[in-house]
Formats: structure tokens, C-alpha cells, sequence
């Protein structure tokens, strides 16, 4: 009799499963206690219980087969190529495309039909569509993605999300109607696909138009090249399903590696967006747009500081649910622990290889010498037998780790950033550095009390950041680990995850290291890309949060004697930062910091 339990059968018949799917046989599948997830082969799948009841394995189900589906025929390196940088654009223009690969699989097989079903009433229960109240309250993304899955796959709208389509749905049919029916021809053909939807997010004016300036003689030979373009593409969308579907999946050759690397990238989102967590549900998208030159007459501002705040965690909750999420931290990453720990001590012998204790020999007097204890013995009165202890300097070192708490490190980013946090706290203190841990978030979604002030007065214009930014320390430089170790638990705590303001989160950070007496500070940021906030950005000249964070790090790194070093999870941050890593897979994390780290003492 088999010794295996429902669940374990279960996950066993799940990957395979995924596996023909996606027609990858190095598919693997894991449990989680969060949202799904997945990164390159390996799927984390929320547990359905022990005894596997029927509605939560349709859930298991649907979320395993989405993962294979956009791993059969989602090409990460074309979705990231033309990604729009528009917030809500960028939303729209990923949920789209999840909509088209579920679809395709939806279309084939009756019973991933049902399974994705259940997988999307189970995210769509806690999006803010569900709660709409008002036209202005439904998310544009959700919207859009439910009435695209409509006419691709013939499936109803769920009911619970079926009010808040209605509020939109005319205007969405009189701007973007056409692009709707046209999409339906192009499922098979990511990239022509991908085209139809740029142009449906301009029709729908979430997106601007490129103005790119051609010379007059060539515009007809413009014109006959994407009549030719769109003449091919007829002919595909008339191939037999088995040839669309091989032409919809991602051609692997030497670039197999870094679109994989992207498709981690782009996995954040779109994945952010199923399992969307939190007090209003919202996940704020990154925008990784191009950069031109700062105005020299920028000037950035604050409407209010009236609500910010500067908070422990511990008073954030209460000392029994700090306890409760440090223990479920512990028992998520036990077997990433391992790895971590064995980084940081690798770490740990190269500090106290420069700490090492050195001797001069030959002296008069000290400690005896035992390399010379044969001179001592054949004559006893023999001189400079001896040696002396002599220290080495080394400096008082202090080190900031300043962690991004915004929505869309939410589930396996935030979870490995705390625990690499923990670990390296706890190897710096043995080497006798102090470690201070701060996190940085806001205290609502789209502005908080400062929007509410700031509509109240009548809406001035140019407002600045319009948000209420949440400091939080959960570490002290000056206190030990073992009393702040419960502290990081915090970070799984339900909707703490906002949204982030970058630019002011370094100033504060960069202040209290000066504040500090030891001879090297050193700043570590750890964050996932760049500085988002709905409510500020809306209202304010775009790039302005982006702006103001490159200036702070252009001030800290060439006048500060603060050594500044970050560290990007899926978004290249070393467009912002000199000093700078981008790793694409969360479980790097704790290696990285580590090396990082040890590169900054060696350098010094």
C-alpha cells in the first residue's frame, strides 16, 4: 500500500500534466502557502488541502495550467521588446496577453476550459472589479481582459465582475470595439497579436502614437510593406490549428537564456496581477521607460508631509502576529535558508581574513616563537626568539539594507529579500558590523489623506508627491539581531505591500547613516525596478518620481561618503545606480548581497 497522501498524488499527476502542456519535460511543480507563481521550469502552486477537495484542486489546476500555457506559447523576449511604459498601458498590454495563451488552451481542451475557469473566479473574487462601484473605480486592465476572453473563447463574464464591466463596456466598444474582432484572427501569432493591441491601447488613449518622421519619397514603399505584412499574416491565421500553434510558440536558440531572463521579468507582473493581495487589491506596474536628460529647472516637491510616517514594525501589529508571520517566514524558506547561510559564511571568513591578527617576529620579548623553538633549546641565551601580536586596522563599519515594500515584490521576491536580510544581519554582527534594516512603502493606494487634502483645495496644479509615504525600520543599527529577528516577519503581512516612492526613501535612509559614528557606511538598496505612485504621477509632468531618484543618487555618489550599492530583482537598475547588479530570479538574492557586500570591503 502506498505510503503517499492525496496531495502528493495529486501533485504528481499535476506536473505531469504541465508538463505535456508545455511540452517541456523539466516542468516541476511546488507547493505554496502563496499566491502562484512561477520562474522558468518551476511552478509554486498554492496547496489545496491535504485531501485535495474538489473546488481548490480546480484552482490548483487552472493556475498550473496557465503557467504551461504561457510557457508553450508565450515569448517573453517579443512581449518585453514593445512593452508599453505607460502604467495602466503596460497593465492592459500584459493581461492581454494572458488572456491569448489561456485562450488557446481553452479552445483546445474541454477540461482546461473548466480548470481556468475556476483559476480566474478565484483571482477575479479580490480584484477591485469585483467591488466597483463607480465607472472611475473599475480597473481598465481587468475590464478589457474579461471582455477580450469573452469573444475569444465564448466564455461568460463571471458574475461578480459582470457590474463593473457593464460600467465600461460601451466605452471600450466605441473606441477599441474593432480591435476586439480583429484580435480574434491573430491568436495564433503573438507578434501580430501584440501589434492589434498596441493599437487598441492608442485607440483607447492609454498610449501615444510615436512620432517618427519619414522621408516623404519612401512613404509608399512604406505602405506596400505592411500591406505585404498584413497579407502574410492572412495566410497564417488560415493555417490548421496544429500550425498555428506552432508558429505561436517562442523559437529557442543562443537567445534562450536571456528571454528566459526577461520572461522572469515580465512573470513579476503578470503574475502580481493573479494573485493580487492587499487592502484594495491594487499592484502598481513598473514602468522601465527610456530616460532623457533631467530639466536644470526641476524641482521637485511635497503637498504634504502632514501624514508621512516613520514606524517600527513592531508597531505596525501585535508582538503574537509578529511571531505568527516570523514563523511562517521560517517554515516557507527552510530549504533557501540553507544555501543562504552557507553564502554568509563564506562571507564572514573573508571579513575575518581582514581582521586577522598580524605578528612581528624576531623580537626581544613577547610570545615565545614555536618556529624557533630549536634555537631556544641548542642556546637557551640566543635572542629574537620571540614575536609580537599586531592588530590590524580595520575599519568601523555600519551597513544600511534598504528593502523595496512595494505590491510588486508581493509572494517569492519580498519573502527571499526578508529572510537574505535576517541572515546576513546575523553574519555581519559575528564579523562586528551593525546592520540597520529599513523597508519603504506608502499607507494606501492612489494618494491617501494627501489626495483627499489635495482634492478638497480644489485640485492646484503641479502638486508634487501626492501620496503618504511609510518609512519602516525593522531592524536599529545599534540593536541586536535576536531581539529584532520577529521583525522581518512583518513583510508577509497581508496589504503592508503598497506602493513606492524611491527618491525620498534613499534621502532618509542616507540621513540616518550620517548620523552615525562608524568610519565606512555603507547603503545597500534592494528594490524592483522604478519609483511608482498612481496618485503622483497622474497629476504631476511624467518621469517626475524617476527624476527625482536619479538626482538623489547622483548627490550620494559623487558628494557622500556613504558607499551606495543596489541590487535590481527582474528590472535593470544599473541605469540608475554606478554601483550596481540586475538578477532575474528572486533566489539569487541572498547570493548576490553577499558578494556585493565582500566586494566593497575587499575594494576598500
Amino acid at each position: 500500500m502506498s505510503d503517499e497522501s492525496p496531495a502528493d498524488r495529486f501533485k504528481s499527476a499535476l506536473a505531469v500534466a504541465s508538463r505535456a502542456i508545455a511540452k517541456d519535460s523539466e516542468i516541476e511543480v511546488n507547493w505554496t502557502a502563496d499566491s502562484p507563481s512561477a520562474s522558468g521550469s518551476l511552478f509554486r502552486i498554492p496547496m489545496p488541502g491535504r485531501n485535495v477537495p474538489a473546488a481548490a484542486a480546480g484552482k490548483a489546476r487552472g493556475a498550473a495550467d496557465s503557467f504551461a500555457l504561457r510557457h508553450r506559447y508565450h515569448d517573453a523576449s517579443v512581449h518585453m521588446r514593445e512593452a508599453p511604459s505607460e502604467p495602466v498601458a503596460r497593465a492592459c498590454y500584459d493581461a492581454i496577453e494572458t488572456v491569448r495563451y489561456e485562450a488557446l488552451g481553452a479552445n483546445a481542451y474541454e477540461g482546461m476550459r473548466s480548470n481556468l475557469d475556476a483559476a480566474l473566479e478565484e483571482r477575479i473574487a479580490s480584484d477591485p472589479i469585483a467591488r466597483a462601484e463607480a465607472p472611475d473605480e473599475v480597473p481598465v486592465q481587468s475590464a478589457l481582459a474579461l471582455m477580450l476572453r469573452e469573444k475569444l473563447t465564448g466564455q461568460p463574464i463571471p458574475e461578480v465582475a459582470r457590474p463593473g464591466v457593464d460600467m465600461v463596456r460601451n466605452w471600450i466598444e466605441q473606441k477599441a470595439g474593432g480591435d476586439i474582432e480583429a484580435l480574434v484572427d491573430k491568436i495564433g501569432d503573438q507578434k501580430a497579436f501584440q501589434a492589434l493591441s498596441l493599437d487598441m491601447l492608442q485607440h483607447l488613449e492609454l498610449t501615444r502614437a510615436e512620432q517618427i518622421e519619414q522621408p516623404p519619397e519612401n512613404t509608399e514603399d512604406l505602405d506596400g510593406d505592411e500591406e505585404t505584412e498584413e497579407e502574410q499574416d492572412g495566410d497564417d491565421a488560415g493555417q490548421e490549428p496544429e500550425a498555428s500553434e506552432m508558429a505561436a510558440e517562442p523559437q529557442r536558440g543562443e537567445d534562450e537564456g536571456e528571454a528566459e531572463s526577461e520572461g522572469d521579468a515580465s512573470e513579476d507582473v503578470e503574475d502580481g496581477q493573479d494573485g493580487d493581495e492587499g487592502e484594495e487589491g491594487m499592484m502598481p506596474v513598473r514602468p522601465n521607460r527610456s530616460w532623457t536628460d533631467i530639466p536644470s529647472d526641476f524641482d521637485y516637491q511635497v503637498f504634504t508631509e502632514a501624514f508621512d510616517e516613520v514606524v517600527g514594525a513592531s508597531d505596525l501589529c501585535d508582538e503574537e502576529e509578529l511571531t505568527r508571520l516570523r514563523a511562517y517566514l521560517d517554515a516557507q524558506l527552510k530549504g533557501l535558508q540553507g544555501v543562504v547561510t552557507r553564502l554568509a559564511n563564506r562571507l564572514q571568513r573573508r571579513l575575518m581574513a581582514q581582521q586577522n591578527r598580524s605578528w612581528d617576529f624576531d623580537q626581544e620579548e613577547g610570545m615565545l616563537d614555536a618556529a624557533r623553538l630549536a634555537r631556544v633549546v641548542v642556546s637557551p641565551g640566543q635572542s629574537l626568539s620571540y614575536k609580537i601580536e599586531r592588530d590590524v586596522e580595520f575599519k568601523d563599519t555600519v551597513v544600511t539594507l534598504l528593502l523595496d515594500n512595494s505590491g510588486s515584490m508581493r509572494g517569492r521576491p519580498i519573502s527571499i529579500a526578508a529572510i537574505s536580510a535576517d541572515v546576513l544581519a546575523r553574519t555581519l554582527e559575528r564579523c562586528g558590523v551593525k546592520v540597520e534594516i529599513l523597508g519603504f512603502t506608502t499607507r494606501a493606494w492612489k494618494g491617501g489623506q494627501s489626495r483627499e487634502n489635495w482634492l478638497a483645495g480644489g485640485k492646484p496644479p503641479h502638486p508634487g508627491r501626492l501620496n503618504d509615504l511609510r518609512h519602516i525600520v525593522y531592524k536599529k543599527a545599534d540593536e541586536p539581531w535576536r531581539r529584532a529577528r520577529r521583525n522581518l516577519g512583518l513583510m508577509m503581512r497581508e496589504g503592508l505591500l503598497k506602493e513606492n516612492i524611491d527618491g525620498e526613501a534613499l534621502l532618509w535612509a542616507h540621513e540616518r547613516l550620517l548620523a552615525r559614528p562608524e568610519d565606512r557606511r555603507i547603503l545597500m538598496v534592494i528594490s524592483d525596478g522604478a519609483p511608482v505612485d498612481d496618485s503622483t504621477l497622474s497629476v504631476n509632468s511624467a518621469g517626475y518620481l524617476e527624476a527625482h531618484l536619479r538626482k538623489v543618487i547622483e548627490w550620494i555618489e559623487s558628494k557622500s561618503p556613504v558607499q551606495l550599492v543596489a541590487i535590481g530583482i527582474g528590472h535593470d537598475v544599473t541605469r540608475y545606480y554606478r554601483r550596481a547588479v540586475t538578477i532575474m530570479d528572486a533566489e539569487q538574492l541572498g547570493g548576490t548581497m553577499i558578494e556585493q557586500l565582500a566586494g566593497l570591503f575587499e575594494d576598500e
